[in-house]
């Protein structure tokens, strides 16, 4: 079961090259909560970096599009866009090309999250263009068939998040485990250089303990942290997963 090293003192996440995002990934989307957009992205995002290299985890920040620029230079971890468009940089008003991404610091982007949806081709386009550019796509898929559908795309990445389960308090890797299962087998079919993500529900230790004994390399989050009271002890309770639990998971 993947775990990370105890660590000897903080140190930077392990990044392979300038695609990668590393392994184990913990990657933290704030969405556009009012309480984390701004200043309020600054000190998750500061947060969430101290704690990631401490423990030797890597980690990506995703905050709205407005706070990127900002977190990227502010930031040593990856930052990345929550969404990009195809088009190539010029007259396109109101769209995130992977140009601006790119020129704002970002790392890379989410693709098709179950909250911007994408049809098929503007999926393949828009994963060809952040590839040309250097930048890492993190590509969501529903579930395992559409894992498997989007896998063909060989992302480096794949998030499986269920919708039904997004913001919940119920973990995909808790409620469906043999959607994560079976979505690992799917991909490593397809695209055995894809690293498949847990999304969906994550909440605690257990959570992702489970999803990385169920075969996922990493976990993508957003209200577990975002919307916390206490965004650290959250990001710490999160990271408790990453190693073997003293106990079995409830």
């Amino acid at each position: 079961m993947p775990s990370a090293p105890a660590p000897s003192g903080p140190r930077p996440p392990p990044f392979t090259d300038a695609r990668s995002l590393g392994l184990p990934l913990f990657i933290l989307n704030l969405k556009s909560y009012p309480q984390r957009l701004g200043t309020g992205a600054t000190r998750v995002g500061r947060a969430f970096e101290e704690r990631l290299q401490a423990r030797g985890i890597a980690g990506a920040l995703a905050p709205a599009a407005a706070d990127l620029g900002v977190l990227a230079r502010e930031l040593s971890i990856p930052v990345i866009a929550q969404h990009a468009d195809p088009h190539e940089a010029g007259a396109r008003t109101g769209y995130l090309v992977p140009e601006a991404i790119a020129a704002a610091g970002g790392r890379g982007s989410l693709v098709n999250h179950s909250e911007h949806p994408l049809p098929l081709a503007v999926i393949g386009t828009t994963m060809h263009r952040l590839r040309s550019l250097g930048l890492v796509g993190v590509l969501c898929a529903r579930g395992v068939a559409d894992a498997r559908r989007l896998a063909a795309f060989r992302p480096p990445y794949l998030a499986v998040e269920p919708p039904e389960l997004i913001g919940g308090t119920r973990s995909v890797s808790t409620a469906r485990p043999t959607v994560v299962s079976r979505t690992v087998q799917a991909v490593r079919t397809v695209s055995p250089e894809t690293h498949v993500l847990c999304g969906a529900g994550i909440h605690n230790r257990f959570d992702v303990w489970k999803a990385l004994a169920l075969g996922a390399e990493g976990i993508l989050v957003a209200s577990a942290v975002a919307r916390a009271e206490d965004p650290g002890a959250a990001i710490d309770e999160l990271l408790a997963g990453f190693r073997v639990p003293d106990s079995a998971p409830p």
